[in-house]
């Protein structure tokens, strides 16, 4: 019989999809533009569906190879009875994740011409448009996620205490979808975007997606297949991968709550579905007004609904316990740290802040003193990010012991985890704003729309770079308390593998010690591959665009630039160079489990999430810094567009680019992906 909680669960789900569904019919029945604007974002849909099918057929000849070794791995070990369900369920996983990374694509390819559009008459229609296409695809993906774990565990018997381990396999296949998805798309976008910017903006002189650039649209398919269809993927995985975690944490407590403490992450979720939802309404665009706030105000709609939701939902499901009140305070402690890390982001990112404003004051002395002055900014956003998580998990763990409960401490965190994942449908709405923002702000601008019609798209354009930014803060934000969860779970399943308790990690043993080594070294080796890769692709692109640039026409504006040429060779470059460092993610781990077994392994694991958080924080800030000085600039400060200081704050937002739209999304993935690794192919590292 199913859990009455499941049936909650999926009803939500349910109705998120029909109110997808619903935005969905209202927003493809709205206005397309002039016939220059459809020319526009057709090239980009057409460029953007042709990589997305080539990435995902490479992407699923690995997954079926990853699949057969699962299946191998639990058979020759002698698990038979759950090879095939651990195996399908990581089919599952990845099949999900795919489709959720393409929902997200298909969605803001049609947003953004609709949104181009209604900023010829009203910008506070633009942001109603592009918001409700963010709305459809964070509304369909954690739909699909609580749907996904929810339907996964009936079909595979729904066990509480046996079935939390074996669908761990639908996290592992969305983890590992989703680190090739966003590697691929961020190689492909700020390759796309470094060649134009470093072609059309320092050497030819010319604006941001001038239709004469050939790596213009390149750039803006770019926005859709790692903002849109990367970012999609990797919040359906963060979802499923830390509810399954402490589903796992919860088997610990079955003899104190039951089901409900297996379930509890699921159904909070869904009730933090409930409050997206109501917090999207809840956003209207105003012509004139700063369409932040308006989408602030959603945002803090959506976490106090959220708050109130938990509460209820501790006292009907974790009742049992006479502490349970100190469950509530550690989901209030995770929801007041995606707040925080929102606003920690905003500060290191926004150029009213003294961080972006000392990169844009370094801009006047050349392009090196922005590269150095930015790189510090990074370095420095490392520290208040890491106290706040330290405090976070300290205080939650802390309400867990107070709770007087076996294992209370470690629950505790779980709980803080949920709390923070329970906006998560607004902020992946946020998140795809940003890309549809500036797709239409490049259709508008190609399509050589009236001023009024780019001041408006403008407005709204710089909203979704910050949008995009704070969401970054957030998404590292819940993978590090994501990570310690799923560290502790992978804990619980070697000492439940093995019979005997795992609960400490010697960091003096030498064979823990070189792993841990190793972690931290494999997470830079990574970040340093894909940011190569990102180079080595631009430079085809460069190649590319200086040759059609010395064809006179083009220049003139009286022939059209073959922008197909560039989108193809982004295409290749990105696919091509995305193989080797998701293959090293999925090597090195196995390689550490297998010659120096499991204890080896967890210090890997936990040096390695250690260091993916740190490096994260200062790829993403720092490279969200160097964008918004440059944009800072071109409002007309230290001399404005064509300035030297602008020249240099292009060069810095180029070194910028790959840090913060590859790999240090990349690095949110890859923590997690080597968290859900271990846990499938934990019975190979006994």
């Amino acid at each position: 019989m199913i859990d009455f909680v499941l049936l909650v669960v999926i009803a939500i789900c349910i109705i998120a999809l029909g109110l997808a569904a619903f935005l969905t019919r209202n927003l493809l029945s709205q206005d397309e533009g002039t016939p220059k604007m459809r020319e526009v974002a057709d090239a980009i849909r057409v460029g953007a569906e042709a990589f997305i099918k080539r990435q995902y057929s490479t992407i699923a000849m690995l997954a079926v190879v990853t699949a057969v070794v699962i299946f191998a791995i639990y058979y020759l070990t002698g698990q038979q009875a759950i090879a095939l369900a651990t195996a399908a369920a990581f089919v599952v996983g990845a099949t999900c994740s795919a489709v959720a990374g393409v929902v997200a694509m298909w969605i803001a390819v049609r947003t953004n011409i609709r949104t181009a559009a209604a900023a010829q008459t009203s910008d506070g229609k633009a942001l109603d448009f592009s918001f409700r296409g963010g709305a459809i695809s964070g509304l369909i993906i954690t739909s699909m996620s609580l749907l996904g774990v929810s339907l996964t565990y009936i079909a595979l018997g729904a066990d509480p205490t046996h079935t939390p381990f074996v669908i761990i396999g639908f996290a592992f296949g969305a983890s590992f979808v989703a680190l090739f998805a966003q590697l691929g798309g961020g190689i492909y976008t700020k390759a796309a975007d470094v060649g134009a910017d470093i072609v059309g903006k320092v050497e030819a002189g010319i604006p941001e997606d001038d239709v004469r650039n050939p790596a213009t649209i390149a750039d803006l398919v770019g926005d859709n297949v790692g903002d849109c269809a990367g970012r999609g993927a990797d919040l359906f995985e963060s979802t499923a991968a830390e509810n399954i975690g402490a589903m796992i944490l919860g088997v610990a407590l079955f003899p104190v709550f039951g089901v409900n403490g297996i379930l509890f992450p699921i159904v909070m979720c869904s009730l933090g579905l409930l409050a997206s939802m109501i917090g999207i309404l809840s956003v209207k665009g105003v012509d004139g007004a700063d369409p932040m706030d308006a989408m602030n105000r959603g945002y803090y709609i959506t976490a106090i609904i959220s708050a109130i939701f938990l509460a209820g939902g501790v006292y009907y499901l974790l009742g049992a316990t006479p502490g349970w009140m100190y469950f509530v305070i550690a989901g209030f402690v995770g929801i007041a740290l995606s707040v925080a890390f929102l606003m920690v982001t905003l500060y290191y990112t926004d150029h009213h802040y003294r961080p972006v404003q000392d990169i844009a004051n370094s801009s006047d002395t050349g392009a090196g003193t922005n590269i150095i002055m930015g790189f510090s900014v990074g370095l420095e956003t490392t520290a208040v990010p890491a106290i706040l998580i330290g405090v976070s998990l300290l205080i939650s763990y802390w309400c867990g012991t107070m709770t007087g409960i076996p294992q209370g401490g470690l629950y505790g965190t779980a709980v803080a985890t949920i709390g923070m994942l329970m906006v998560c449908a607004y902020v992946l709405t946020m998140d795809t704003f940003g890309p549809i923002a500036d797709n239409a702000g490049g259709i508008v601008e190609m399509s050589q729309a009236p001023d009024e019609v780019r001041h408006r798209m403008d407005k709204l354009d710089a909203a979704g770079n910050t949008t995009k930014a704070l969401t970054k803060g957030y998404a590292i934000g819940s993978a590090s308390l994501a990570v310690f969860l799923l560290f502790n779970a992978y804990m619980a399943d070697i000492a439940k593998l093995t019979g005997k308790a795992f609960d400490v990690v010697n960091l003096a043993n030498v064979n823990v010690f070189v792993g841990a080594l190793i972690g931290a070294m494999l997470v830079f080796l990574f970040a340093s591959l894909a940011i190569r890769a990102v180079s080595k692709t631009a430079q085809y692109v460069i190649e590319e665009v200086r040759i059609q640039f010395k064809d006179p026409a083009i220049m003139a504006g009286t022939k059209k630039p073959d922008y197909a040429r560039v989108i193809d060779i982004t295409t290749q470059g990105a696919l091509k160079n995305m193989i080797l460092p998701g293959a090293l993610v999925i090597l090195f781990p196995i390689i550490i489990g297998v010659t120096m077994r499991h204890e080896a392994l967890a210090g890997f694991l936990m040096v390695a999430t250690i260091t993916g958080i740190l490096l994260a924080l200062i790829l993403n800030n720092s490279g969200g810094a160097w964008d918004n000085a440059k944009k800072y600039i071109e409002t007309g400060v230290h001399g404005g567009k064509k300035s030297e200081a602008h020249k240099a704050a292009v060069i810095g937002d180029t070194v910028g680019d790959p840090f913060k739209d590859t790999a240090g999304p990349s690095l949110h993935v890859l923590i997690k992906l080597l968290a859900t690794l271990t846990l499938v192919l934990a019975p190979l590292f006994i």
